[in-house]
């Protein structure tokens, strides 16, 4: 998947992993009892990033994220410092 959005220096565009909507015993959870997501795919990477890279999940700071709308499609943008793992 490629994105108009080109992250500047150490910046990267990712998209939110939908969280689980379904426990372990089978339930469905309705939207509003989901916390919001903190994972999500990286989809573009800033020349300046070193540890990350396009196609990996992470695991981010929420609070310090960007959220841009383009095209109808939801973005986060986020610093790598930020980033707290990659999920294999």
């Amino acid at each position: 998947m490629s994105t108009k959005l080109q992250p500047l220096a150490d910046y990267l565009v990712a998209q939110a992993e939908e969280p689980e909507r379904k426990t372990a015993s089978g339930l469905l959870l309705p939207e509003n009892a989901t916390e919001k997501p903190k994972a999500a795919k990286v989809l573009a990477v800033g020349k300046d990033v070193k540890q990350v890279k396009v196609g990996d999940s992470i695991i981010y700071k929420s609070y310090s994220t960007t959220e841009v709308k383009l095209d109808g499609t939801e973005y986060i943008l986020v610093k790598e410092e930020d980033v707290l793992a990659t999920v294999k």
